[in-house]
């Protein structure tokens, strides 16, 4: 799509949108099923093609970028009659036999732009929240994975017609372009920086947005911690896609009694998962490009490395690297890392390690390793961060049951499950008014009224 056919694809969308067809549920229903058949048609070329962009190990491609989807669909089609119902609500007295509902409207024309470090999934998934409300689609993929872009852009060519979901590809340009339009939703998944600029661009039509962000996500390892499971699961969120993982572990607070035993483990775990050179090894990939390639040769300058720091730069490899002795002030601890590079900061006593997360800007998830179910909610409860999860980490993107977003500046709203329906429909409310009875009390002449008024007010509360 051209930059100089955007309004008139915006008027096409706009006119499908108007002829009411999305609002039927059978209707959404038919296109999530569509959706899935298509996905399930183009594995084998989505997963090629993440392998083209990143050099994904194929497990991980289809466990992250595919498999998660099959199960929202299902999730969402199951569910999809009862969401889209009108839900009776309570009426105040004051509105003595009237009735109240609450109606889940579309948006209209919504705008999808997704990121590049899981380019599949992160365009799918909030699709199949806006397809799910009945909303016609803008989809606009990252330029920097452009192997799956292609394919996204194929894919939607021949499932949807595109008066309903039509994909915009381009360069930073293209995005301005697109953002000068009025849409009736954005929802954007990418850095804090860039997220800035989204809502700003919103703003000059009060468009609402969702903002899915990211940050250094902290986890918070206490000396009462099952070390041997715990190391396991901190590594495999680490360095999952090379690190490039919005929730992944950023640092690691890590407490002084336990640290040795921490390094000694968390080394002997990434030579078992990658062998003696991660390089050869087909279960880990690569950075997307050379601009991030170089970011993360200049974090890797913070501290003292000690384990992995090796690259290559031809094949865009940056081996998992461990960095000890880091100070708050260094680069590696001010910016989100998004690469395989693990900080370890080392803390005395939990009301250090708190104020350590909550000096800093809010995360996207935050992760606890302890046994102490005192220091786990304790966490929790002096702690503010979009989601996570407790002797786990990034897991909790799986579940359909929770919802999944940012808070501060790692961003606005949730998605998933029935977070997703909701995030893409408005709720509108309507009173629904008795013909039987009308009490003149409110209507002008008042006269005196105003003690009669604070009388009933206090009789209904």
């Amino acid at each position: 799509m051209m930059p100089e056919s955007i309004p008139q694809t915006l008027g096409r969308l706009r006119d499908f949108f108007a002829t009411g067809k999305t609002r039927d549920v059978d209707f959404r229903i038919a296109q999530l099923k569509k959706l899935k058949e298509g996905i399930r048609k183009y594995e084998p070329e989505i997963m090629a093609s993440l392998y083209d962009d990143m050099h994904k190990p194929p497990f991980e491609a289809y466990a992250s970028e595919i498999g998660i989807l099959y199960t929202e669909i299902d999730h969402i089609i199951r569910h999809l009659h009862s969401w889209s119902r009108p839900r009776r609500v309570a009426t105040p007295v004051i509105h003595f036999l009237s009735r109240s509902r609450i109606y889940h409207d579309p948006y209209g024309v919504v705008l999808i732009i997704s990121p590049w470090n899981y380019p599949f999934q992160l365009t799918i998934a909030p699709l199949i929240g806006a397809i799910a409300a009945g909303n016609c689609v803008l989809i606009k993929p990252s330029e920097f994975s452009s192997s799956t872009s292609a394919t996204i852009e194929k894919m939607m060519t021949e499932l949807f017609a595109s008066d309903y979901v039509a994909v915009f590809q381009g360069e930073t340009e293209a995005t301005k372009k697109l953002l000068e339009e009025k849409f009736d939703y954005i929802f954007f998944t990418g850095s804090t920086a860039v997220g800035r600029v989204i809502m700003s661009a919103a703003a000059r039509h009060l468009t609402p947005v969702t903002l899915e962000l990211g940050g250094k996500s902290p986890t918070i390892v206490d000396e009462d911690v099952d070390l041997n499971y715990g190391i396991k699961r901190i590594a495999w969120g680490k360095f999952f896609n090379a690190g490039q993982t919005c929730i992944a572990p950023d640092y690691v607070l890590v407490h002084r009694k336990i640290k040795d035993s921490f390094i000694e483990k968390i080394v002997g775990t990434l030579h078992s998962f990658y062998g003696e050179n991660p390089m050869m090894s087909p279960d880990y990939a690569r950075i997307i490009n050379e601009r991030h390639f170089n970011r993360l040769l200049q974090l890797m300058k913070s501290g003292w490395v000690i384990y992995g720091g090796n690259s290559q730069r031809k094949d865009l490899y940056i081996a998992p690297t461990i960095i000890d002795q880091v100070s708050p002030n260094d680069p590696v601890m001010q910016e989100e890392i998004f690469g395989p590079i693990l900080p370890l900061v080392e803390y005395n006593d939990i009301e250090e390690a708190i104020a350590f997360v909550n000096q800093r800007p809010r995360p996207l998830a935050l992760y606890c390793f302890s046994k102490n179910k005192k220091i786990q909610n304790r966490i929790l409860r002096e702690t503010s961060a979009g989601g996570g999860c407790i002797n786990d980490t990034i897991s909790h993107i799986g579940s359909q049951e929770l919802p999944f977003g940012g808070i501060g500046e790692s961003g606005m709203g949730a998605y998933h499950g029935k977070a997703s329906f909701n995030t893409f429909t408005h709720q509108r409310g309507i009173l629904f008014r008795s013909n039987l009875l009308d009490i003149s009390l409110r209507y002008p002449p008042y006269r005196d009224r105003v003690s009669l008024l604070q009388l009933l007010f206090r009789f209904i509360r």
